[in-house]
């Protein structure tokens, strides 16, 4: 039957697809359709099973359902190994509005692990090849990644937390406009008096961090300022502290900063603490990511603050409106991020008899 059991183990303790479809004033089969064919059902009438479903905490039986539809209704995701087991808070926060989103429309996501590049498509070709998972989220997107143009030939339904990279497009994806970002955070220097604005990134061939070093570089050609104050290194504090050590010893030293991520802001500022200088008075520094530490008294990190939630939620939009046959094409999202201004940038016009300001 269409409409086949899809209850809970204890139906009579739990909420169901009859109360639910009580609650919205609609059938068993419409809420029925809402799950698993929502093409099918009228926006009003989508919305008001998904608040009702919703306001009951109803969870469909995932296994029955896969049964019979033959689908998994999982949504695969892979956690790309970490260096050294640091944590990306960044993606910490993308998996959690991933999961959010996917329990709001009945579907799970799956974690796995697979190598980067080539060596990891195997896994991708196991999962699918065991009906584990019929679709995948992505993200950790490089330049020259496989995985796109894989499961597009494959016809593979998925959506992408970053974009291709790579020239071609393949398949959908949603991203923040890093260029955006950093451009902001010029124009933030520049209105607090700044005229020489450095930009300390990733070395060459990071699609995010060349993103963001061209948002700096357009910015600084907007306003006038010098090009040229550009040093690169690995994402560690250890490596930051050294280039900012350098950039600090030329004869014009540049009186901010832009980071292409708060691990380098953190780096910055304790090169430009250990040289008695004072953040925001003597030397400004602007990260990127909003991370947890950048808020802490006696840091208060000017940083870039990415919508997560927002890109999470929209990733898995687009990925179950493509299966339920809404969205046809491949579609882009570039999502703006907010500067969250803090001490770590402020007070240069404040004291204009500093070191930094004399040197100029």
């Amino acid at each position: 039957m269409l409409g086949g059991r899809d209850e809970e183990v204890d139906a009579g303790a739990s909420p169901t697809m009859t109360s639910v479809g009580r609650a919205a004033g609609v059938s068993r089969q419409t809420v029925w359709n809402v799950l698993h064919s929502p093409n099918r059902v009228r926006q009003e009438t989508r919305e008001r099973v998904e608040d009702a479903i919703r306001d009951q905490r109803y969870r469909p039986n995932r296994v029955a359902s896969s049964l019979r539809t033959r689908t998994a209704r999982l949504l695969g995701y892979c956690v790309m190994p970490r260096q050294g087991g640091e944590i990306n808070v960044v993606l910490h926060r993308f998996l959690r509005a991933i999961t959010r989103a996917a329990e709001e429309r009945g579907y799970h996501v799956l974690l796995f692990t697979a190598a980067p590049g080539q060596d990891g498509l195997p896994t991708y070709a196991e999962l699918l090849a065991e009906h584990t998972v019929d679709r995948f989220v992505l993200s950790d997107t490089t330049v020259g990644d496989p995985r796109q143009r894989w499961l597009v030939e494959r016809g593979v339904p998925f959506v992408a937390f970053g974009r291709t990279w790579s020239g071609v497009e393949h398949g959908s994806w949603v991203d923040v406009d890093g260029a955006a970002g950093t451009a902001a955070a010029v124009d933030h220097l520049r209105e607090q008096g700044h005229l020489r604005i450095a930009f300390l990134g990733w070395p060459p061939g990071s699609g995010v961090g060349d993103d963001r070093l061209a948002g700096w570089a357009r910015a600084c050609a907007r306003h006038g300022l010098p090009g040229d104050l550009v040093a690169r290194c690995e994402d560690s504090i250890e490596a930051s502290r050294e280039l900012t050590g350098g950039l600090l010893d030329l004869a014009h030293a540049p009186s901010a900063v832009v980071c292409a991520s708060d691990v380098l802001a953190m780096g910055c500022l304790a090169e430009i603490r250990a040289r008695g200088l004072r953040p925001g008075h003597d030397v400004a520094v602007v990260g990127f990511d909003d991370t947890p530490f950048a808020r802490l008294p006696g840091i208060e990190l000017s940083s870039l603050d990415q919508p997560v939630e927002t890109v999470g939620a929209e990733v898995v939009r687009l990925l179950l409106d493509m299966l339920s046959g809404e969205a046809r094409q491949p579609l882009h999202a570039l999502l703006e991020p907010s500067l969250r201004v803090r001490s770590s940038s402020l007070g240069f016009h404040a004291d204009p008899g500093s070191r930094r300001e004399s040197e100029r």
